[in-house]
């Protein structure tokens, strides 16, 4: 395996995130992964990109309990469990009360906490200023979630991480808001969040803002968008719905981002 990340394409044609990221040295990550219908073409791209029948997982890693990232790693312990292999999962997520106060895909993560048992032994609760090492990658966390956000709960109780590989810093926002990006920035400030690739906050669009993204100055952008949210396109063409990403694209074209990779145009592969 090369130095590669993999960013998986969307089954249902609406907004999810799934990145695999393998090694030179044979290590395999798994970043979310989904929706639950997502779950069997992540399954058979990592049996063809181990080359294993049972393929193996070094690190899984949850950004936050939105059903649209990790109900595909339910699916899999649901269905598939012996169809893979895992060491431990990277997560720390709020408890169900606090998400429930604003959020209503709190059933989600009540079906996480239900799930734990199957996997209690290769739990790791992830804090801020965590550092870990997957061979040839090493993860920097950012930022965990700290109960302190009671606006827009769940999205800003993303955990934010870095991975360097070949050279290269890759971020990972998953959902995170306005208030905890600008958080973010207080904490580590603009030294400590640039990166050479950006994975877009909520999809690349109502997520981070202009001043977060300023200080990232990602060069390559990936976009967990399909065609429609893209496009912001409600029907009625180009930029007639509601979401922002049509925005965003224009502020990291001024910030000279120039490359962007976007799940509309289906798995995109890039080697570091």
């Amino acid at each position: 395996m090369k130095n590669t990340i993999h960013m998986l394409k969307s089954v249902t044609n609406t907004q999810m995130m799934s990145f695999v990221i393998t090694t030179e040295d044979g290590k395999v990550m798994l970043i979310d992964g989904g929706w639950r219908q997502d779950a069997a073409y992540l399954l058979e791209y990592l049996r063809t990109l181990t080359g294993q029948a049972v393929p193996h997982v070094d690190a899984i890693w949850l950004t936050h309990p939105h059903s649209d990232h990790i109900l595909a790693f339910l699916e899999l312990l649901d269905n598939h469990r012996d169809a893979f292999t895992f060491d431990r999962v990277y997560y720390n997520f709020p408890s169900v009360q606090f998400i429930r106060q604003e959020d209503n895909d709190y059933p989600t993560l009540e079906a996480f906490y239900a799930h734990l048992p199957l996997f209690a032994d290769k739990i790791n609760i992830v804090s801020g200023g965590d550092a870990y090492d997957f061979g040839a990658a090493h993860v920097d966390v950012l930022y965990s979630p700290d109960y302190e956000f009671n606006h827009n709960v769940c999205n800003n109780a993303s955990v934010v991480f870095r991975v360097t590989l070949g050279g290269k810093r890759i971020l990972f926002t998953g959902d995170c808001g306005v208030e905890a990006g600008r958080k973010i920035l207080r904490l580590v400030g603009a030294d400590g969040l640039k990166s050479d690739f950006c994975q877009m906050a909520h999809h690349g669009q109502n997520g981070c803002d202009r001043a977060f993204y300023e200080a990232v100055a990602p060069d390559v952008c990936f976009w967990c968008a399909p065609d429609w949210l893209w496009d912001n396109n409600a029907g009625k063409g180009f930029n007639t719905h509601i979401f922002k990403t049509v925005e965003v694209r224009g502020w990291m074209r001024e910030m000279g981002a120039g490359t962007h990779y976007v799940i509309k145009d289906g798995t995109q592969v890039v080697e570091l």
